[in-house]
């Protein structure tokens, strides 16, 4: 199967959108070969602003660009531009419904060989604090260009969660998202509904896949790109049709999609809700390794269906 990289993809289109529209900008911090914002900076170099590492500076520099009409586009690590720039997105971002786009990689557990200060498993949860923000997590190459069209042409900041390694490739290159929207991306029935999102949904399919050819269950997979806004109909659905449903995500258990679907569903239809996620934090290894680890595979998605339904 074909495979791309989410991050490589998405600097593709952020360099495509650059041509059609002057007012995108982009500011980085030290990282823009990594985020393959570089080729824009060559491209456009007076539309381009490295800050070094100065995170806070970046995205101070973001708010006062879209308070003067620009559209800029912050770069960096995840696990940098999450954390470190937190009362700045808060004060100067967020508060202010500025139209600024958050565009980060190498999100999650799988950071290759950088260990337990590059991962990030919090970042979700820190930008759904941030009241205004849309947040979208792309599953593939074609999706990550998806939601940066979707970010980049929708007023009000957003924060795209990209990956790091090279993922497998099963979205059509036309793919386009919905603001607030999900996608069935495989379906044999519901005695399970798996609701997952970016790097954990290829795993998804092909544990469902398995439930059905080996154990004869049939499975619900639901990619939730938009978790916020979040697609509570879909939500709902899945709780009326299903058993149980099970929440698979590369980020803590508490503050990300675990924890969007319980509280909806405590309030609208109490429903068994299990999860597979990160409950700590991990350490050095590559993607096989970690992924193996903590779970994060088809194998578990498989082994906790079983053991549930």
């Amino acid at each position: 199967m074909e495979t791309g990289s989410t991050r490589e993809y998405a600097g593709k289109k952020i360099l495509e959108m650059g041509e059609s529209n002057s007012e995108l900008c982009v500011i980085g911090a030290d990282l823009n070969k990594s985020t393959f914002t570089n080729m824009f900076a060559e491209k456009y170099p007076e539309r381009f602003f490295d800050v070094g590492i100065a995170e806070q500076n970046m995205v101070n520099i973001a708010a006062g660009l879209a308070a003067s009409g620009k559209i800029p586009i912050v770069s960096t690590f995840a696990v940098f531009g999450s954390t470190r720039p937190m009362d700045q997105l808060r004060v100067g971002v967020s508060q202010s419904n500025l139209n600024v786009k958050v565009i980060l990689t190498h999100a999650g557990l799988i950071t290759g060989e950088d260990g337990i200060s590059a991962q990030s498993l919090e970042d979700i949860s820190l930008f759904l604090s941030l009241n205004s923000f849309s947040i979208l997590v792309p599953s593939d190459a074609h999706e990550a260009q998806a939601a940066v069209e979707l970010a980049v042409n929708t007023e009000g900041p957003f924060y795209v969660r990209l990956s790091r390694p090279a993922l497998p490739i099963f979205n059509d290159k036309n793919i386009s998202l919905k603001h607030g929207g999900s996608k069935t991306v495989y379906e044999t029935g519901s005695d399970v509904s798996i609701l997952t999102y970016g790097y954990m949904v290829y795993p998804a399919i092909e544990a469902a896949k398995e439930l059905k050819e080996v154990h004869g269950i049939n499975a619900r997979v639901v990619n939730m790109y938009s978790l916020r806004p979040l697609d509570e109909d879909t939500i709902l659905k899945c709780s009326q049709d299903s058993k149980f449903i099970l929440t698979v995500e590369e980020h803590f258990k508490y503050g990300g999609l675990h924890s969007l679907v319980s509280q909806y569903l405590s309030q609208h239809n109490p429903s068994k809700v299990l999860s597979i996620s990160m409950t700590d934090y991990a350490e050095s290894g590559t993607t096989e390794e970690l992924v193996n680890k903590y779970g994060l595979n088809s194998a578990n998605i498989v082994k906790t269906t079983l053991g549930n339904i």
